[in-house]
């Protein structure tokens, strides 16, 4: 199976080790292999890799609804379905939302991380945290810059003024900030600018997904989810999944097997509907706007 040198979100890592430890509950082998982005998935259509069977499957997508469905066919997760979206907008020069929580983006243009979850098409599923109305009227864009990127490229175009919001990940941004032991491909001066140039103004938003993030998406009609399903439910019961959930720090995204402590792990702030936030636009989450 092949993954991008970046997976949904920094998943590849334990995609890998889950694939390499099937062998110890099924008869199987899983040769894991990194390809380009355009091998699996790409702009609302299935990767040429994929397509044309080169490659079985690629790993760690997340099960979205919307155009994925149409091409693809997924496994059984691996992750649970707990991977909140999130829109960006620009500040002003007092800090201000330029977009702010209560606007339905009816009119604007929101450019999407292409290749990405959670995809262009499922925006329309979610729901405005501070209206309780869904989005509508919105124009989706491409990025107007190419950098290899998508992530970067979506950024900048909003950062440029050549989109009002961008539609992507809640916690993107943290994944996104640079430091030690942190080998960037993105611009950590631009993303620095988090909570003075751009910030969240919706968090937590769901509905774009049906499942979560999944050990293989593959074309549809192939029969590999039948064969990798029956060895994924048998995996995620073992000792060996909770050791790789805590390598990769992903134990509240696991699902929990006896082996699992007990955990009172706190929601994290890009996790929370916007109505809930406590935290302030220089903060990079902007609350709810006061009514008036």
């Amino acid at each position: 199976m092949g993954t991008p040198p970046e997976s949904d979100f920094g998943t590849e890592g334990i995609g890998n080790d889950i694939a390499k430890g099937l062998p110890s509950v099924c008869d199987i082998d899983v040769e894991v292999t990194e390809v380009r982005w355009s091998d699996c998935w790409g702009d609302a259509v299935i990767g040429d890799g994929v397509a044309t069977g080169e490659l079985h499957g690629c790993m760690t997508y997340t099960h979205t609804f919307g155009a994925r469905n149409r091409f693809c066919e997924f496994s059984a997760p691996i992750l649970m379905d707990n991977k909140p979206a999130g829109i960006l907008v620009r500040l002003d020069a007092n800090g201000k939302p330029e977009v702010d929580g209560n606007s339905d983006l009816s009119g604007l243009k929101v450019v999407d991380v292409v290749g990405w979850a959670p995809t262009a098409d499922t925006l329309a599923l979610a729901e405005n945290k501070c209206t309780k109305q869904r989005f509508t009227g919105f124009t989706m864009v491409k990025p107007t810059v190419d950098t290899g990127n998508a992530n970067n490229d979506a950024l900048k175009t909003l950062l440029d003024g050549g989109a009002d919001a961008m539609w992507v990940y809640a916690d993107q941004v943290k994944s996104y900030q640079c430091g030690p032991g942190v080998s960037p491909n993105w611009d950590c001066d631009m993303w620095a600018l988090f909570g003075t140039k751009f910030a969240y103004v919706q968090t937590g938003l769901f509905g774009h997904a049906k499942a979560g993030t999944t050990l293989a998406l593959s074309k549809k009609g192939s029969g590999l989810a039948e064969i990798l399903n029956p060895c994924i439910e048998k995996f995620l019961k073992t000792q060996a999944y909770y050791d790789i959930c805590k390598k990769h720090g992903f134990e509240d995204s696991c699902f929990p097997n006896e082996f699992f402590p007990s955990s009172n792990a706190a929601t994290l702030t890009w996790e929370l509907p916007t109505d809930q936030l406590t935290t302030t636009c220089a903060d990079g989450y902007c609350p709810c706007p006061a009514v008036v």
